[in-house]
Order: C-alpha cells, then sequence, then structure tokens
C-alpha cells in the first residue's frame, strides 16, 4: 500500500477520534501514533491532512454542504463526513494529486471503513465538491 493510502486511512482515523474530542483540548495522536508504527512520509502526511482540516474545517464544510444539498453535515454518518473532509482538503490544498485520484482514494475509504452505501454517496457529493473548487481555483486564476 502507497504512503499516501496509508496516510489518508490514518488520517480517518484521527479524525473520527477528534470527533469525539473536538469541544474539549483532549486530542492528542500521540496513542494513536504508538500503536500504529507508520514511516515518517506516511505520518507527515496524516498529520498535514488532520491539521489541515481542523484548521480549514468551516470552509471545507461550507463547501460539502454546497455540493450536499439535502444532507447536513451533522447528519452524515461521520465516516462518510470525515472522508468527504479529507478530499475536499486535498482538492483544495494538494496541488499535484488530480481530482480521478482524490476521488477515487475517497470512494475505496468509504468502501474500506464506512458502510454499504458510503462509496455511491461520497462519490457523489465529491463530484460536486470536485466542480465547486474547480470554478473556485479558475476564478482566482489557480491551477
Amino acid at each position: 500500500m502507497g504512503a499516501r493510502r496509508r496516510a489518508r486511512e490514518c488520517a480517518l482515523q484521527l479524525l473520527y477520534m477528534w470527533e469525539f474530542h473536538r469541544h474539549t483540548n483532549d486530542f492528542d495522536t500521540a496513542p494513536f501514533w504508538a500503536e500504529n508504527q507508520e514511516d515518517q512520509a506516511t505520518r507527515a502526511f496524516a498529520e498535514a491532512i488532520v491539521n489541515g482540516v481542523i484548521e480549514s474545517i468551516e470552509d471545507i464544510d461550507n463547501i460539502i454542504k454546497s455540493a450536499s444539498l439535502n444532507w447536513r453535515i451533522d447528519r452524515m454518518a461521520i465516516v462518510d463526513r470525515n472522508i468527504l473532509r479529507i478530499a475536499t482538503w486535498e482538492l483544495l490544498k494538494v496541488q499535484d494529486t488530480p481530482l480521478k485520484v482524490v476521488l477515487n482514494e475517497a470512494i475505496e475509504l468509504g468502501k474500506k471503513f464506512g458502510s454499504e452505501d458510503s462509496s455511491a454517496f461520497v462519490n457523489g457529493v465529491l463530484d460536486k465538491v470536485g466542480s465547486l473548487v474547480r470554478k473556485e481555483q479558475e476564478a482566482k486564476g489557480e491551477k
């Protein structure tokens, strides 16, 4: 398994944990890393994802809300919303990862960690997120 795929898996698990500690100052990644011995590249990318998502949570969630008209973020399954957050962050911040790769990786996370319907749900929402992000980047003259 590639370092980035494993990093996304670790980031998803860490964000899942964060959901239960987000309103406290009690979120600590050290126990996770003590249990999951990963190479430096995997750990660094996972930490970048987690920190990036947490720092930009409002912007990321607003983009997801715009793409998922009939779904409130707080009503989505925890796994699904965090897969969407990871992918949205990556679309916004990691310029060297193509949209198709981001979509595929998110769908694979949904298959592995989500419910039976997760991959289809994630695919549908991210397709719209991808369009929104591309339009925003084109308007800013990026990509």
